[in-house]
């Protein structure tokens, strides 16, 4: 995943994919878990895969939507926590939260991405967490 930015520049060139158009997805450690963040372009905010991508690309021009999974790891155990599965009780609540990532995926497409943003970039608790 650090090194996606090969394979984003490899498929945008093969289809001929205006950098607008392309729309990556990454889990964010910056971010609560089950926090959706939705952006045209910026910051790579440290994240190893977003940067390769920039450097591959050229550009940080891109829209795309961070997933937060949270910091919960010790000092130095940054790629265990990452690569570690779910704590059971966030698997609990994925399948909400990738139900509401599709929902956003699709909103991107047929409204695009301000609409995607004004409905998206809020946290949403799960019916039962409310």
């Amino acid at each position: 995943m650090n090194l996606s930015g090969k394979a984003v520049k490899y498929w945008s060139n093969k289809e001929n994919i205006p950098i607008q158009n392309i729309f990556v997805i990454v889990d964010d450690i910056a971010l609560p878990f089950g926090t959706i963040r939705i952006r045209f372009g910026g910051s790579n905010g440290g994240h190893n895969g977003l940067a390769n991508i920039d450097e591959a690309l050229g550009s940080n021009n891109y829209p795309r939507m961070r997933f937060g999974i949270g910091n919960n790891f010790p000092k130095g155990k940054q790629a265990d926590y990452v690569l570690s599965p779910f704590l059971p009780e966030e698997e609990k609540l994925l399948p909400f939260y990738i139900e509401r990532m599709k929902n956003a995926i699709l909103t991107y497409v047929s409204n695009g991405i301000e609409s995607c943003m004004n409905e998206y970039n809020k946290f949403v608790f799960p019916p039962s967490e409310q």
